[in-house]
């Protein structure tokens, strides 16, 4: 998708968002996972940024990959009278328990980029996670349309690991079915973590040796790490390695030929999106504007999915450069 099209439509939907701001000043609790990735900084601080130009402001906690802390601090928010909560949950599953809590107490809650499961939830804010894990096993099996495939995803405790390979596996099916790629290793992590894409790459090594054609690593975190392990055991240059989130370290990988494509998740456009439907909640008590709804195992819930965009070599410049998520500076060492 280019940059121009993937604008256009962002721009569609926040025109249909458009608030009219009241004299009393919205509060919104943002309740977060973790800092860790360079790119959950940056949803942060864009997302403090559209709520104080909408005359809001926003209350922020930071779980630490704690759900029973991120409960106590959707306590603590509440407490606070905070008119809705925008949560990026920890659990996709425990989290239920924060909307719970919230309604009970006539706050409103929005999903933020991961869904939370089986509950009431009021709004759900992501990318289209099916489509980027199409991305990504689209673009590897162009450039290896024939071998052994491994499949790192992530952890069970987020939606959108499911969704992802959910993706993957709608392109990668019909080339198992006719022979032409083997899954020869299949596995969830713990966390996003570099760690985790260490561990269980060189599990995968260890268990298939130098047998292994491409991996399709979730993320550019569990890319980072399965690279490493690629590396210490004198295999680069022989693996084809995807990942996700356009972070600086993997656009780099890309450049140096460690890894081969990655996926953009526009930062800016999800951060806009929710801070616009969190003001309108605050101030006029619904959203009666959305794009689609996604089930949740509960209930058919509004929501807004936002299209990603592959990023290799080629078009570094064209995609997070162009749009301003990375400085080329940064990116060409």
């Amino acid at each position: 998708m280019s940059t121009n099209i993937y604008r256009f439509l962002v721009f569609s939907i926040l025109s249909l968002l458009i608030v009219q701001c009241s004299n009393d000043q919205p509060r919104i609790g943002f309740l977060m996972d973790n800092l860790i990735q360079d790119r959950w900084e940056k949803d942060k601080a864009l997302f403090e940024e559209k709520v104080k130009e909408l005359g809001g402001e926003v209350v922020v906690e930071i779980a630490e990959g704690e759900a029973v802390k991120q409960l106590v601090q959707a306590e603590k928010l509440i407490a606070e009278d905070v008119d809705v909560l925008v949560v990026v949950p920890v659990d996709l599953n425990a989290a239920a328990k924060i909307v719970e809590l919230a309604h009970n107490n006539n706050v409103q809650v929005i999903s933020y980029d991961r869904l939370i499961k089986n509950c009431e939830l009021d709004f759900y804010v992501s990318f289209d996670n099916v489509e980027v894990g199409s991305l990504q096993a689209d673009y590897l099996t162009k450039i290896c349309p024939t071998g052994n495939y491994a499949l790192i995803e992530g952890p069970v405790s987020d939606n959108n690991s499911f969704l992802l390979k959910l993706g993957q596996m709608n392109v990668l099916q019909p080339l198992i079915e006719k022979g032409d790629i083997k899954i020869i290793y299949d596995q969830f992590v713990e966390e996003w973590h570099e760690d985790d894409g260490y561990n269980y790459m060189s599990d995968c090594i260890k268990k298939s040796g130098d047998k292994i054609d491409a991996v399709i690593a979730a993320n550019d975190a569990l890319a980072s790490g399965a690279v490493k392990a690629i590396k210490e055991n004198g295999l680069e240059g022989k693996i084809f390695v995807t990942g996700m989130d356009a972070e600086v370290d993997a656009c780099q990988r890309i450049l140096n030929g460690d890894q081969v494509m990655t996926v953009y998740k526009p930062i800016e456009a999800i951060a806009s999106v929710a801070a616009n439907i969190a003001v309108q909640m605050a101030e006029q008590g619904s959203i009666n504007t959305y794009s689609m709804t996604v089930n949740n195992g509960k209930k058919l819930v509004p929501s807004v999915l936002l299209p990603a965009m592959v990023v290799n070599r080629e078009n570094i410049k064209m995609t997070v450069v162009a749009d301003g998520y990375l400085e080329e500076n940064n990116i060409y060492q």
